[in-house]
């Protein structure tokens, strides 16, 4: 896919290990695709917390003097890409506080939809907010007095959140995770080779440490992570949770290595792919995929169609990601400098494309330029899931739903197609995406697709809604 949406955030946690700060630096790195904005490390002795965070990639900001300075057997940490909030030195994650029962750092990935209703009611009341990201707003929650003196406090506190968070709290003795009751984003329990429990976005992160997978932190479920072991509550009745995992991490967003959702990511594209070559047959003679995503989809288009797979780009891997960029002129020379056409591989040659998703449209039309420049004879275009034409609130930085190139026109693939100058163009059916992942439809958000959102939105706030006017 053309590199034109965010990612949300990537969490880690463990407890109890001596290594427990490498090991979390690991484990970032391995969700780096998860957030390249800022990383941060919260750790702990049991008695007092310590923080290290700054902005750039994992490797940036730590080197082995940092992690030496906060180097405790307890730990958490975030990459943050911006869903809400800028992209400042003040959102970095994880937040660390002092309030009246100490100390906590708390780490976020996903939205919440009724951030801002909380957050002017607390500054009407006189509260004062050192940042503009959501996740502060839970924080506040945690310390008001009525909230504290509550014998489940953070249950009540989670019970006053509307849309999508998967959590991470540090205190000095414990480690707490938490997920909304709809499971829209990952968490995940493993376990060390030592016995330590950890916790973590996406599989991929036990991989590097060599910890295995245990299983998903639940819809609805805390999980404490402690001297005692592993301990679990439940925030919601569980025979009131309609799970609406996002399909997206399946589409784009989570590592092919990952178990999501409790299914492997390639596995489930792979799939995709094998079903968008059932639906939507090319006369070609070379499948390519447009790197990286769609790679796995294109190998089950390939293997179904009985068509060749090729390679039509190389990829530099100093580039960057441009979905990072800030302008669509500079999202453009970042995909110029990471792709670059293989001339002698497509030249003369009928080419079925496979991407993951078509957002703007705007790269995909240079790529597909690209393509016909180096020599191709005709592009077909096949897009392994169906055409976004709604705005995402729970943590997938989408545009604006005027600048979605389906929106725009009007749902018409042949419009889109003429506007991205190939040959042909077809996605696949939200039917028959979802006949390629574990669980039954009604448990999938699939809001961006469809605009059937599993959480109300009564009025959508922009991404900057709680940036000082």
């Amino acid at each position: 896919m053309a590199p034109e949406i965010g990612h949300h955030c990537g969490l880690f946690g463990i407890y109890g290990d001596p290594e427990a700060v490498e090991k979390t630096y690991l484990a970032l790195y391995s969700q780096q695709h998860r957030g390249q904005e800022s990383a941060g490390i919260c750790s702990s002795d049991g008695q007092e917390i310590d923080r290290y965070a700054g902005m750039g990639l994992v490797t940036d900001v730590f080197d082995r003097r940092r992690l030496e300075e906060v180097r405790n057997p307890i730990a958490i940490g975030h990459v943050r890409y911006s869903t809400t909030g800028s992209s400042a030195n003040v959102n970095i994650q994880p937040l660390l506080v002092v309030y009246s029962r100490g100390q906590m750092a708390l780490a976020h990935n996903g939205n919440l939809i009724n951030a801002k209703l909380l957050r002017d009611s607390y500054e009407e009341a006189g509260a004062i907010f050192q940042t503009t990201s959501d996740t502060e707003v839970i924080v506040h929650l945690m310390a008001k007095p009525d909230h504290i003196k509550r014998q489940d406090t953070l249950g009540h506190v989670l019970r006053h959140l509307q849309g999508a968070f998967s959590l991470l709290f540090l205190f000095p003795d414990r480690i707490i995770a938490a997920r909304d009751p709809c499971g829209i984003r990952p968490l995940c329990l493993g376990q060390t080779e030592q016995g330590a429990p950890v916790v973590a976005s996406e599989t991929c992160a036990f991989d590097i440490i060599d910890a295995r997978y245990v299983r998903d932190v639940e819809p609805g479920e805390i999980v404490t992570l402690d001297r005692k072991g592993i301990t679990s509550q439940r925030f919601v009745d569980p025979r009131e949770i309609q799970p609406g995992h996002c399909i997206f991490e399946h589409v784009y967003f989570a590592n092919p290595a990952s178990l999501i959702f409790s299914e492997n990511v390639h596995l489930a594209r792979l799939a995709m792919g094998q079903q968008l070559a059932r639906e939507a047959p090319a006369d070609a003679d070379l499948v390519i995929p447009v790197p990286n995503c769609a790679r796995c989809a294109s190998m089950g288009y390939a293997r179904e169609s009985g068509i060749p797979q090729g390679r039509g780009f190389t990829t530099s891997h100093y580039a960057g990601r441009s979905f990072i960029m800030p302008s669509q002129d500079q999202r453009n020379l970042a995909v110029k400098m990471k792709l670059t056409v293989i001339k002698e591989s497509v030249r003369g040659k009928r080419l079925a494309v496979i991407e993951d998703s078509i957002v703007r449209g705007t790269t995909t039309r240079g790529k597909m330029g690209a393509l016909r420049q180096a020599g191709a004879k005709e592009i077909h275009v096949r897009v392994a899931s169906p055409p976004i034409r709604h705005p995402c609130y729970y943590g997938i930085d989408f545009p604006d739903p005027n600048e979605l190139i389906a929106n725009q026109c009007g749902g018409s693939v042949e419009a889109i197609r003429e506007y991205l100058e190939v040959d042909s163009l077809q996605y696949l059916s939200l039917e028959g995406m979802l006949s390629c992942v574990r669980f039954a439809p009604d448990h999938y958000c699939t809001a961006c697709f469809s605009s059937k959102y599993p959480i109300d939105v009564d009025e959508p706030v922009s991404k900057f809604a709680l940036e000082p006017h």
